[in-house]
């Protein structure tokens, strides 16, 4: 079989996985609904400022005052429209997730890329430094970074969880390209005069990509929790609101022994929702890219 013949063959192959994972990914209803609940909030961040007339911040009313036609989530102790806060935190929340996520997915792609491919002394020194970011407390060590900035930004943070969240990553992603660079068709392409990096992104990669999505939506899920734990304690953004600073305000002023659960239910049911679908959306995907685990 000559080398054209097999580079068609492979692209046939990969056109047919395409097309079935994508009649199994409509069908599956774990995926359809996680899928379905992240879009609603994700639209909500993007056309929910666009309701109010009211900053996050502003005192826009009477205070302590339960949802009504006009605060439609109800005011907070200082007369601030919880609904105006609640869609402000959404699109924070959404931006964490994507840059923190991110960030995370992409530092341990390259680490785990780079380590498994080419393995010697490059997979261990890589190998140790994934090890020591992996035993650090990195929920102590972001603590003591946020309690040191002054001023504290949603971006800062994002960057600060992205930047210790990839080492389980990056072990998992070394593990499967260990697996897959001495397959076929990766000599193929290393016969062919083919450069490393594009190896990995045009051969390796293509043949992780349900790992890799799976692996962005596990991090995107957990960018989000370890934003809502900072903010929730106090250390979240000193210069934007976020779901995790609403429930975090609503405990300081006592909203729960007030009654005013209009203050903290919102977000506390937006944050698990949100990551209770991105979660279902995993299992969803795994049930897809999976023909042991799929719903015929």
């Amino acid at each position: 079989m000559t080398t054209l013949t097999k580079k068609a063959d492979s692209v046939a192959t990969r056109t047919l996985k395409k097309n079935e994972m994508l009649y199994f990914a409509l069908r599956n209803m774990k995926l359809r609904i996680g899928l379905g609940i992240v879009l609603f909030f994700a639209l909500l961040a993007i056309v929910g400022p666009l309701l109010t007339d009211y900053r996050p911040l502003a005192y826009v009313g009477p205070p302590a005052q339960p949802p009504s036609s006009e605060y439609w989530f109800g005011t907070t102790t200082f007369g601030q429209d919880v609904f105006t806060q609640f869609v402000h935190g959404l699109g924070a929340t959404f931006f964490v997730g994507i840059v923190g996520g991110g960030l995370g997915t992409f530092l341990g792609l390259l680490v785990g890329f780079v380590a498994g491919y080419r393995g010697g002394i490059v997979d261990e020194v890589l190998n140790m430094l994934t090890n020591i970011v992996l035993v650090v407390p990195t929920l102590a060590v972001l603590l003591i970074l946020a309690a040191y900035l002054e001023v504290r930004s949603v971006l800062s943070e994002s960057l600060f969880i992205g930047m210790f969240a990839w080492p389980w990553a990056a072990r998992a992603i070394r593990a499967q390209t260990f697996s897959l660079r001495s397959r076929d068709f990766v000599d193929l392409a290393r016969l062919s005069g083919m450069r490393p990096l594009k190896i990995i992104f045009r051969e390796i990669a293509p043949n992780m990509m349900s790992y890799l999505f799976m692996t962005f939506i596990l991090q995107f899920g957990g960018a989000i929790l370890t934003a809502a734990t900072l903010d929730f304690i106090g250390l979240g953004p000193t210069n934007a609101i976020s779901l995790g600073l609403m429930m975090n305000n609503a405990v300081l002023w006592s909203a729960l022994h007030l009654g005013m659960w209009w203050w903290f239910i919102p977000p506390g049911l937006a944050i698990m929702a949100i990551v209770g679908a991105l979660y279902v959306m995993n299992v969803g995907l795994d049930e897809v890219f999976n023909p042991k685990l799929r719903e015929m």
